[in-house]
């Protein structure tokens, strides 16, 4: 496989990853890191690249725990339950396979919704855990896109550069 060859297969792989990190089917973030290791272990690293690789592997750890952080401090700070959050987890997997693509956030915002109505017996009060929880999932998804934006264009000069 020619240089270029690499390049472009990497960069798709890479377009998939950033388009993960906005739909949760894939793990995006994970998915563009290992593109750029491959980039480096079937090319050659060199100086700009394992510098490169560093930026893109701490690029990769701040963006996987903006998406575990985020949600979790949005969804305690509105009084949401650990119970109602496993629900919420248990019913986002269970969706995935009922309603592909759409089913793990709406099988998680039913869950936590359902979680917190049988916990405090109120209706707005679990709208409102779930509205923020489904919030921080959203800061989280951009959060995670930045950074995998990031980690595409640290890639960018490191073929450039390299």
């Amino acid at each position: 496989m020619s240089d270029t060859e690499l390049a472009v297969v990497v960069g798709l792989a890479m377009a998939v990853g950033l388009v993960g990190t906005l739909f949760p089917i894939l793990p995006g973030l994970l998915l563009i890191w290992a593109a750029a290791l491959v980039y480096g272990l079937l090319g050659e690293f060199g100086g700009v690249g394992i510098a490169a690789m560093f930026v893109i592997t701490v690029l990769t750890v701040a963006g996987v725990a903006a998406g575990v952080v985020i949600p979790k401090k949005a969804a305690g700070t509105a009084g949401a339950s650990r119970s109602s959050l496993l629900l919420g987890a248990v019913v986002a997997v269970i969706g995935f396979f009922v309603v592909p693509i759409v089913g793990v956030p709406l099988g998680g915002a039913l869950g936590i919704f359902l979680g917190e109505q049988l916990r405090t017996g109120d209706h707005r009060v679990a709208w409102v855990a779930t509205k923020a929880t489904l919030t921080g999932f959203g800061l989280a998804a951009l959060a995670q896109f930045g950074a995998g934006v990031l980690m595409v264009l640290t890639w960018v000069v490191w073929v450039v550069a390299g």
